[in-house]
């Protein structure tokens, strides 16, 4: 009787009656990676461009080595070397401008009238607060996130799905800096 009940349930799953009759239908996600390929592709050849052309150091935080982030400092580091450093839970005053990998301009603190911006380090994307681990107020970098540590498989205003991400940010200040522990 046992081995009746379970030759059943093994043939009912296998024809897709059981755990698994929505199985032929592609997930969200699974439309969004066909639908986006040629994008990926050439976003995916654009950073392994950026990061075999030595322009750049690949940084990955500490708290997520999968993380990799390109950057190029366009400041002299030593003169800022002694500067604060932001925290995760920093407000930070920058400036900045942000590119898709073709060039399409998404975000800028120039189109604001001071065209500085304060933020906090906590709501940036995985890739931006792990560059900021690594700058200095003072620094000014160019950077490249990888679509895994910018908005992934998700859309953001007019960034598409999987994405890198380019920008230049000019950390400003830290306004109430903390001190850490």
């Amino acid at each position: 009787m046992k081995k009746t009940v379970k030759t059943l349930l093994l043939a009912a799953a296998a024809a897709g009656i059981i755990g698994g009759a929505s199985s032929c239908k592609k997930s969200d996600l699974e439309e969004v990676w066909d639908e986006y390929k040629e994008w990926r592709t050439a976003n995916d050849e654009w950073l392994r461009e950026a990061t075999i052309s030595g322009r750049y150091t690949r940084i990955a935080p500490k708290w997520n080595k999968n993380i990799n982030v390109l950057i190029r400092w366009e400041n002299d580091t030593t003169k800022t070397s002694g500067n604060y450093v932001p925290l995760y839970t920093s407000s930070v005053t920058i400036k900045y401008k942000g590119w898709l990998m073709d060039g399409t301009a998404f975000d800028s603190s120039y189109s604001y009238t001071d065209s500085v911006r304060t933020m906090q380090c906590k709501d940036f994307v995985p890739g931006l607060i792990a560059a900021m681990e690594v700058m200095h107020v003072g620094d000014k970098v160019e950077m490249i996130l990888p679509y895994t540590a910018a908005y992934g498989s998700s859309s953001y205003g007019d960034v598409p799905p999987y994405s890198c991400l380019r920008f230049e940010i000019e950390l400003r200040d830290i306004p109430k800096y903390e001190l850490r522990p």
